[in-house]
């Protein structure tokens, strides 16, 4: 790829972003009350969020039929889609663990990230602790997936035949 196809690929994707941030501004989603309020369907339920939740979701669906018909994608030299299908374990407990953190905090990393400029204390804290959570997801990973711990002291045996 040439250097100003990568430019132009990262300035479209940073402009997506911008959009994406407006959009969760507008809509109401970088408030975690409101969050908490389309979550609360036994209280005081707010359902705007679906709302935003189908204007997503027919967008995301017109646009991933239109980009499935072309040979190649625009600005890279490839589409970049996930090839795991199944349903696992680590899918769905980090899908549990993903709706127990936005329930008891009305925030998910995509808001809470964009609303890091807010500097309020309670979104601080949601980064921090998602960023420390990461790493110990990460460290943990690494240190049950391999043989040794992930200390690397073990000799990798070479695959059988």
């Amino acid at each position: 790829m040439t250097r100003n196809k990568r430019f132009l690929a990262h300035t479209v994707t940073f402009l997506i972003g911008v959009l994406f941030a407006l959009g969760l501004g507008l809509s109401g989603m970088m408030r975690p009350q409101k969050v908490l309020a389309f979550l609360d369907i036994s209280g005081d339920w707010d359902p705007s969020l679906l709302l935003v939740l189908g204007g997503a979701f027919l967008t995301y669906f017109l646009s991933f039929l239109l980009i499935r018909r072309r040979q190649a994608p625009l600005l890279v030299s490839k589409f970049s889609m996930p090839h795991k299908r199944e349903i696992d374990r680590n899918l769905v407990f980090g899908a549990l663990l993903f709706g127990l953190g936005w329930g008891l905090s009305g925030f998910c990393p995509g808001p809470a990230l964009t609303s890091l400029v807010t500097g309020h204390p309670s979104v601080l804290v949601f980064v921090l602790s998602m960023t420390i959570g990461m790493f110990i997801f990460e460290s943990l990973t690494v240190r049950f997936r391999e043989p040794d711990g992930g200390v690397g002291l073990l000799e990798q045996a070479p695959a059988a035949k």
